[in-house]
């Protein structure tokens, strides 16, 4: 059966392109065809033109995909890739996720002309991210940073760090990687200490629910270890907050055949933090995920979940 030619649906930032042209080269290499089988069809979004205010302030996730979705439902695209942190947790109808590259290197990195760790970062000094869980953990190790927005694409973000103009930012070194500047990051931080956002270090595609041909074709570039591990993260995510508004980290890993997760949701101004671990069965990822995402819920105050 030859190949399907199949339009890939991306946004049009570095970060983005550089992760939809590994995926062409991965399809290409598994179909043995040419990379040209596979278009890039570039798509603005709502996320990509909104860089004044946080998105939790201006809809949530969904600003990163519904532009792209849209152009799948009207066959604009066939399939589309996109950073699966950014994936919402609840797909439109009609749209799946159709699995995962295998994953990256899952920690964030730190950016500072200032110091090689966060506790060495000046008294009171500027940390600029626009992600609300760096925002908690960062304020939950140094309360005395003043953490601000900083949106943009990831050389802006690192221009600011180094030039001084903020003391430090904090970047998936995933994406530095990908976009061959990995050097760039002044440290990199333990997960032990940082837990990452649900599905960071992994790409990830959507596909029609029915659509045979595109399914087919994206089977042989598909990671079996990072779909598992995703589908229990993104089953804990679903259950507390899918929506940008509340601090929550996870990660799940394959450990001698079992799936290992650990969760946490925060307060903003990380003064209090509330974490759950649990081990299983592969099969049982998605429900292990979600019934640590009901463990944790029992446990919170009132009123800690908007």
């Amino acid at each position: 059966m030859s190949p399907p030619s199949l339009r890939i649906g991306t946004r049009g930032s570095p970060l983005a392109l550089a992760q939809a042209h590994e995926t062409q080269r991965r399809l290409a290499a598994a179909h043995g065809c040419d990379e040209g089988h596979f278009p890039l069809v570039i798509i603005k979004t709502s996320g990509d033109m909104i860089q004044d205010r946080a998105l939790a302030d201006a809809g949530g996730k969904g600003l990163f995909t519904k532009e792209i979705d849209a152009a799948m439902l009207a066959n604009e695209i066939d399939i589309a890739v996109h950073s699966s942190k950014d994936l919402p947790t609840l797909m439109p109808e009609g749209i799946v996720v159709a699995g995962f590259l295998p994953r990256e290197d899952v920690r964030d990195a730190l950016i500072s002309s200032k110091s090689v760790t966060i506790a060495g970062l000046p008294q009171g000094g500027t940390l600029g991210t626009a992600s609300l869980r760096r925002q908690a953990q960062v304020k939950r190790l140094r309360p005395d940073l003043q953490v601000g927005l900083l949106r943009g694409n990831v050389e802006t973000r690192l221009g600011k760090a180094e030039r001084g103009e903020i003391d430090a930012t904090l970047l998936a070194y995933a994406g530095l990687k990908r976009l061959g500047l990995a050097h760039r990051a002044t440290a990199l931080l333990d997960i032990d200490e940082f837990l990452p956002a649900v599905g960071q270090g992994a790409i990830g595609f959507t596909a029609r629910t029915n659509d045979s041909a595109s399914l087919y074709g994206l089977a042989p570039i598909l990671d079996d270890d990072t779909a598992v591990a995703l589908a229990c993260e993104r089953a804990f995510l679903a259950v507390l907050d899918g929506s940008c508004r509340t601090p929550i980290a996870g990660h799940a890993r394959i450990v001698d055949g079992e799936v290992k997760f650990r969760g946490m949701a925060l307060r903003v101004d990380g003064s209090e933090t509330h974490e759950v671990n649990v081990t299983g069965r592969r099969d049982d990822a998605a429900t292990m995920g979600a019934d640590a995402g009901e463990d944790l819920r029992r446990r919170l105050p009132k009123g800690f979940l908007p």
